[in-house]
């Protein structure tokens, strides 16, 4: 039922999850760090506490989110995070 996942020397941990109403997601935690992450199926990401500085597909310029706020990233691609301070996301994995 749950998925335990590191990435990046443990410096970003998630848990993975299968929900009835909401479908697969993951929430977890960044340290401060930059990251560059892969999709398979595009994803929704909500920011919980903390902050994210993100540069998405197709984009020049980096956006800052923080807690309750949300970005969406397409599937089959590859975005970048700034991570000023220990910052936690849910993950909602989408449909294609």
């Amino acid at each position: 039922m749950l998925n335990v996942s590191e990435y990046f020397d443990g410096k970003v941990k998630s848990i993975g999850f299968d929900s009835a109403s909401s479908g697969r997601a993951s929430v977890g935690v960044m340290a401060a760090g930059e990251y560059t992450f892969g999709t398979g199926q595009p994803e929704e990401m909500t920011v919980v506490s903390g902050s994210l500085n993100v540069l998405l597909p197709g984009e020049t310029e980096w956006k800052h989110y923080g807690p309750g706020e949300i970005f969406n990233v397409p599937g089959h691609s590859e975005f970048h995070l700034q991570v000023a301070e220990a910052s936690s996301y849910l993950c909602r994995y989408l449909k294609d």
